[in-house]
C-alpha cells in the first residue's frame, strides 16, 4: 500500500514523500511538489510493481552500459579465453562511446549510430588516425564482417542483463539491423596449382611445411588445428587425430588417411623428444612455454615459388571442401569434415556437387518411373 507523508521545509514550501510497500517486494519511494504528482507516481508504481514491470525498469536506470560491459568482462569473458581475446577490445570501444549512458537511455538509434563509427574505423577515443610505426595515418574503412562482430559483442551482453542479472526487460539490439556480409570466399587450387604448390612445399628449407600442407588438404583442418597437435591426440594406428580446442568449442575427429597417414608415420619415427608438437618450434628454451613453429615465411615463400595469385593458407581448407563436392560428398558430409554445426557454410560449394546431385535425382526417377 502507499502512504504519502506531507512535508513542510523551513521556508515554508511543501512537499510530499510517498513511500509505497508491498509484501515480498522493497520499498519505494519518491518526493513531490505537489500532491497530485506524488498520488499519480504512487499509483503507477504500484500497478507496475503489480505486473512485474517497475523493478526491472528501476535496474535500468541504475546501471549504466560501462558497469554493463565492466561486469560482462569480468565474470563472463574468463569462461571463454579464447573469444576474450577478440572480443573485450570490442567492448572497449562500446564502452568509450556509450559506457556514460544508463542502460535505459541506450536505443536502438544510438546503437545504429554507432555502428557506422564502427564502420568509418573510428578508434576506441574517437581518432580517425593510427600510428604505425612513429608514423601517424588515417584509418581505413572497416569490412562488414567487422562490424558484425562489434555488434556481436555488445549483443551477447545485453543478452545476458537480461536473462541472468534482471538489468534490462529486453535487449535494444533486437531493432538493430545488422550489414549484409559478402558471399563467402571460395579460391580453391586447380589441378596444376596443387601440383605447383606441393613441389614447392617439398623443396622448402622447413622440414615440415609439405607435411603440414598435406594434412591442410586431405582433412580440411584450420591451420590453428593443424599447428596445435600434439602426439597425444594422434593415433596412427587408427588414422585420427582428436580435435579438442575448435573453433565451434565441440571435440572433433578427424580421419588421417593414405599419404598424410604415411607422412605422419614417417614424422614420428624422428619425433623430437623435447616437444610434445608434431611440428615444434626450432628452440624451445628449458624456461619458456613449448610451441609449434611459425609457419608464417616458409608458406609465403612456397606460395611465391609457385607463382599463386591471391591465396591463402586458409584456401587449403576451402580446397578440401571443394574436393570432396567434386567427388560426389554431400553437403552434410562436408559440414561433418570441416566442424561446421549448421549447412550455412557449406552451401558456398554446391554448385560443385551439382553433378552428384543430378544422378541422385536421376536414380530417383529411374527407380519410380522405370
Amino acid at each position: 500500500m502507499a502512504s504519502i507523508e506531507k512535508r513542510t521545509s523551513k521556508e515554508g514550501e511543501n512537499s510530499y514523500r510517498v513511500k509505497i510497500r508491498l509484501k515480498g517486494y522493497p520499498v519505494q519511494s519518491a518526493s513531490f511538489e505537489r500532491l497530485t504528482d506524488a498520488k499519480k507516481w504512487a499509483q503507477n508504481t504500484e500497478s507496475a510493481i503489480r505486473e512485474g514491470r517497475h523493478f526491472k525498469t528501476t535496474e535500468a536506470k541504475r546501471h549504466t552500459l560501462a558497469e554493463l560491459l565492466d561486469r560482462y568482462a569480468k565474470e563472463i569473458m574468463p569462461q571463454n579465453p579464447k573469444e576474450a581475446q577478440y572480443r573485450l577490445p570490442h567492448l572497449a570501444w562500446w564502452k568509450g562511446q556509450l559506457g556514460s549512458h544508463t542502460l535505459a537511455d541506450v536505443t536502438p538509434a544510438m546503437i545504429s549510430e554507432c555502428k557506422e563509427r564502427i564502420a568509418s574505423g573510428m578508434q576506441t577515443d574517437g581518432s580517425m588516425f593510427v600510428t604505425v610505426k612513429g608514423e601517424r595515418r588515417p584509418v581505413e574503412r572497416r569490412a562488414p564482417a567487422t562490424v558484425v562482430r562489434y555488434l556481436a559483442a555488445l549483443s551477447h551482453a545485453f543478452t545476458t542483463a537480461v536473462k541472468e542479472w534482471g538489468w534490462i526487460d529486453d535487449t535494444p539490439m533486437r531493432k538493430v539491423t545488422k550489414p549484409s556480409l559478402p558471399r563467402g570466399r571460395v579460391r580453391f587450387l586447380s589441378d596444376d596449382e596443387r601440383v605447383n604448390l606441393l613441389k614447392a612445399c617439398k623443396e622448402s628449407r622447413n622440414p615440415y611445411l609439405y607435411t603440414v600442407v598435406v594434412l591442410a588438404l586431405s582433412t580440411g583442418m584450420r591451420q590453428g588445428e593443424i599447428m596445435g597437435l600434439t602426439w597425444d591426440v594422434v593415433d596412427l594406428n587408427r588414422g585420427r587425430a582428436i580435435l579438442h580446442e575448435t573453433k565451434n568449442g565441440e571435440r572433433r575427429a578427424v580421419a588421417i588417411t593414405v599419404h598424410a597417414l604415411d607422412l605422419l608415420k614417417e614424422l614420428g619415427k624422428v619425433r623430437r623428444i623435447d616437444s610434445k608438437f608434431l611440428f615444434p618450434a626450432k628452440e624451445n628454451a628449458p624456461q619458456k612455454p613449448q610451441k609449434p613453429m611459425d609457419l608464417r615465411t616458409p608458406w609465403e615463400t612456397a606460395v611465391r615459388h609457385a607463382e599463386l595469385d591471391d591465396f591463402h593458407f586458409h584456401d587449403l581448407r576451402h580446397s578440401a571442401a571443394s574436393y570432396l563436392a567434386m567427388n560426389g560428398a554431400s553437403l552434410a558430409e562436408i559440414a561433418e569434415v570441416l566442424g561446421h554445426k549448421t549447412l550455412q557454410m557449406v552451401k558456398r560449394y554446391a554448385h560443385l556437387s551439382e553433378g552428384h546431385t543430378a544422378s541422385v535425382v536421376e536414380r530417383m526417377n529411374q527407380k519410380i518411373f522405370g
